[in-house]
């Protein structure tokens, strides 16, 4: 096993330093290469704070950081462990290494990341492992010897061990001390007998008489004579060599005993071998001086040597009776600390245990906290699944019952029109019975027209005797017979039916219009019908783009509108944010014209003329929601138009949600356009046969309001099932804050429970009003844009973007299109009139190229 555990971690992980099998306990001794093992695998991210040293301190923050990791890949792994681990215990290191092993592979097979098994560890379980990791460390620390300890300890021993050391050299030194003594106490005896052998021998010398023998007698006296004279010469040479080697060398001889002597020795000898004699005694002599200084240069040399290392001696055994006496202080105090740091391990196992004993209660209540939470997170998801089910089947009875609703609906149209059919077959069969002829034409026309707006054939009830409170058939009856009415004046209007001439008259041309007539019934008709004053219409600025977005709850109308914001520059409006920042604009008193804050002073004046539009709608607005009434559509609209009128006129605006409502479309078509969509000519249903040539012209036709609709198409089980993740997702996301945002996370998450109750009320209103606004958008202003919202929204977002920038470009060219036409008529009024008719002829031409081109 420790075979493959060595080729895992050199050839697969590669770890910084190669790993053999027996060194397992020392190399992993410190956790630093564990921490690289896990920072290679990608989950240990604070790896960059390990640290390679041996000290205590750098193990147990090693091993500290390495815990959670562990009980995260489930490693079984406590301080024990550590502990083993750290003092090197054989096997130990081994064992954790096969169970890092399996788990790794697992999580590679698995293909996990750290922080996908973060994720998917429960929130109770991860914070229970918290808890076990902050008792860990604590464990650990008590386990661990601290530094400090280690190193008194160290000290302490160190200290012995040179004590010892100390002890053995100074006796080592006193042993070498004693023999020196002895060997220089040989040596001056030996000196001193050496001394006194000398003596006695310069005594001896000294006192010794040296007998010379006679010469031989001469032959003849004048060969006696000079060989006397010679030696005589010789002698006095040898004297005064002598005497000048006494001076330079001899200094204790005097100079009387020296000429005493030498007159004795040239009186008494003169032969050539007293004078040898005398040479080699002067010889001896001075070696023998030479020798005794020599000596005596020796003996004080040995003398200040030995005094010297008596100083040495001296010095040494004062600096180690200061040092012993230093150390004996430090094993006093020594042993006051290990006695004061041993009353404080005293008291820190008693508190230890004490907070154990704490420890272990918090644990328990700790542990029946989780558990009721627990508890009460199960049965409130129990609930919330309960609800759940309950909502998506009022949404699945609810559908049933729209559908109902449709197919009665639809079923009762049909019925309609096929009794309508029976009845005209019947009615037509009866006639012919009857009469054995065919049906007038007019007749035939009569029925038709009750057939096609959906009147009945037959006579409901008699209405010549009309009583004051007609039934509803006789109302049925009366209206028939305006239908009729009506039928027959439009046919004499327009002389077809019984009104059309005769072949023989049709060639007979109409007459022309009576001008004259024809002004009259106008002013008639203008004094009995008088027009409404027209009020003149908003001027708004050309903007680059109009639009807005719409789709049900949840479909992703405000993140796609965030993306077009950032995305493509637009402004965006929000019907409940303008009506807040309307009402925090009364609320600050918006002065009209700036955006400063009036003093509370002119608050109590009441000057409401001073505040701005804005905070004049916020102060209708607050009003009607103080008094628990909803904003009417046309407050709305007013605020919405209002946000319009300060947007920027190069950015262009869209509105997220708005209109909800047939009717708060129409409204804002009218107040944005000027032009009401329901409003018809008063005149219209009563066209005179004259018309009146001085009449107003027609208003030309405008844009609508809006660019471009777009529709966030969404199912409702999508749209429920959105509901439900984001409850569910709704937890996760604000653990992780900090107090100060639990006010904006309550606001939200009760947010989101109102629209979650609200979300099948909202559901079935949009389905309700979607129709007429479908209609809308599609038929009467051909603008509307379908996008399938069930896809991701990256892809909404991209559609929506590229639908919006069509359009942008549609108005550009468009407006170019107008610039380009207006400056050409300018181009025209200006120039002299024979040159206009022939643009004129030119423009006809060109149009008539135009045509033919295009037919």
């Amino acid at each position: 096993m420790s075979e493959i555990l060595c080729e895992w971690l050199n050839e697969e992980v590669k770890l910084s330093r190669s790993v053999v099998p027996g060194s397992f306990s020392e190399e992993f001794s410190t956790g630093y290469l564990l921490g690289e093992l896990l920072h290679k695998y990608g989950l240990q991210d604070d790896f960059n704070q390990f640290s390679q040293s041996r000290v205590a301190n750098a193990k147990l923050n090693n091993f500290s950081r390495l815990e959670p990791t562990f009980h995260l890949l489930g490693v079984q792994f406590n301080e024990n462990v550590a502990q083993d681990i750290m003092t090197g215990q054989h096997g130990a290191a081994t064992k954790l290494l096969y169970e890092l092993y399996i788990a790794l592979e697992k999580k590679r097979k698995a293909k996990l990341t750290g922080l996908v098994m973060e994720a998917m560890r429960p929130a109770a379980t991860a914070k229970l492992k918290s808890i076990e990791s902050v008792l860990y460390r604590e464990r650990l620390k008590t386990l661990t010897p601290h530094q400090a300890d280690l190193q008194l300890q160290f000290e302490i021993k160190s200290k012995a061990i040179e004590d010892k050391i100390a002890h053995i050299r100074i006796a080592e030194q006193q042993k070498v001390q004693k023999l020196q003594e002895e060997q220089r106490a040989q040596d001056i005896e030996k000196h001193r007998i050496g001394r006194r052998r000398q003596n006695e021998i310069m005594a001896r010398i000294q006192a010794a008489i040296i007998q010379i023998p006679k010469p031989p007698p001469s032959h003849t006296i004048k060969a006696t004579e000079a060989k006397k004279l010679n030696k005589k010469r010789e002698a006095e040479d040898t004297y005064k060599e002598i005497k000048k080697f006494e001076k330079s060398k001899l200094q204790e001889t005097t100079l009387e005993t020296t000429e005493q002597t030498a007159t004795e020795l040239l009186n008494i000898y003169s032969d050539d071998e007293y004078i040898r004699k005398i040479q080699k005694r002067l010889e001896e002599d001075t070696f023998a001086r030479e020798q005794r200084e020599k000596r005596r240069r020796k003996m004080l040399m040995e003398q200040l040597i030995a005094y010297e290392t008596e100083e040495e001696a001296y010095q040494e055994e004062q600096l180690i009776y200061r040092l012993m006496r230093q150390s004996q202080q430090e094993r006093r105090i020594a042993v006051q600390l290990m006695h004061v740091r041993h009353e404080k391990e005293v008291l820190k196992q008693n508190r230890i245990f004490r907070e154990k004993q704490y420890e272990e209660r918090r644990l328990k209540e700790f542990q029946e906290a989780l558990d009721r939470e627990a508890a009460l997170a199960k049965q409130e998801k129990i609930d919330y699944e309960e609800q759940t089910i309950k909502e998506r089947e009022c949404h699945e009875k609810i559908a049933v019952e729209r559908a109902q609703a449709r197919y009665k609906k639809h079923y009762s149209i049909c019925l309609e029109v096929v009794d309508q059919i029976i009845d005209l077959s019947t009615k037509v069969g009866e006639y012919r019975l009857l009469t054995n002829n065919r049906i007038p034409l007019k007749l035939m026309l009569d029925w038709k027209e009750f057939f096609f707006n959906g009147k009945p054939m037959y006579e409901q009830a008699s209405i010549q005797p009309l009583p004051n409170d007609p039934s509803p058939e006789q109302l049925v009856e009366l209206h028939k017979m305006n239908l009729l009415d009506e039928k027959d004046y439009g046919e004499y209007k327009s002389m077809t039916g019984e009104w059309c001439p005769t072949e023989e008259n049709s060639i007979i041309k109409p007459p022309l219009n009576n001008n004259i007539l024809g002004h009259v019934l106008r002013r008639l008709m203008e004094i009995f019908y008088p027009p409404k004053p027209k009020c003149s219409p908003p001027v708004f600025p050309p903007f680059p783009i109009k639009g807005c977005i719409l789709g049900k709850l949840f479909s992703g109308k405000t993140t796609c509108v965030k993306f077009i914001e950032k995305v493509c520059n637009i402004q965006v409006l929000s019907v409940d944010t303008l009506v807040q920042e309307a009402i925090q604009a009364f609320l600050k008193n918006e002065m009209r014209g700036e955006h400063n804050v009036i003093p509370q002073e002119a608050e109590s004046s009441g000057k409401q003329n001073e505040l701005s539009i804005r905070a004049q709608l916020g102060a209708a607005s607050q009003k009607l929601l103080k008094k628990g009434k909803s904003i009417p559509d046309e407050l709305l609209i007013d605020i919405l138009l209002e946000a319009i009128n300060k947007t920027p006129p190069e950015k262009g605006w869209i509105v997220d949600g708005f209109p909800m409502t047939i009717n708060q479309a129409k409204l804002f078509e009218k107040a944005y356009t000027g032009i009401d969509p329901e409003e018809k000519d008063a005149n219209s249903g009563r066209l005179s046969l004259v018309t009146d040539p001085r009449a107003p012209n027609k208003s030309p036709v405008t844009s609508p309001a809006f660019d471009i609709s777009v529709l966030l198409d969404v199912s409702d089980t999508v749209v429920l099932k959105r509901v439900a993740n984001l409850k569910s997702k709704f937890p996760t996301t604000f653990n992780k804050d900090d107090n100060n945002q639990n006010s904006d996370a309550e606001i939200l998450e009760e947010k989101i429970d109102l629209a979650r109750d609200q979300v099948l009320h909202r559901i079935s209103g949009f389905l309700d009003t979607w129709p007429k606004l479908e209609k809308w958008f599609s038929v009467h202003q051909n603008i509307l844009v379908k996008i399938n919202a069930e896809t991701e929204e990256s892809l909404v977002c991209e559609a929506v973007k590229e639908i919006i920038m069509e359009e942008i470009d549609k108005n550009q060219n468009r407006s170019k299109f107008f610039l380009r036409n207006y400056y050409k008529r300018v181009l025209i009024y200006l120039l002299p009139p024979n040159q206009k008719k022939k643009k004129k002829i030119k423009k006809s031409i060109s149009l008539k190229s135009t045509l033919n081109s295009q037919s």
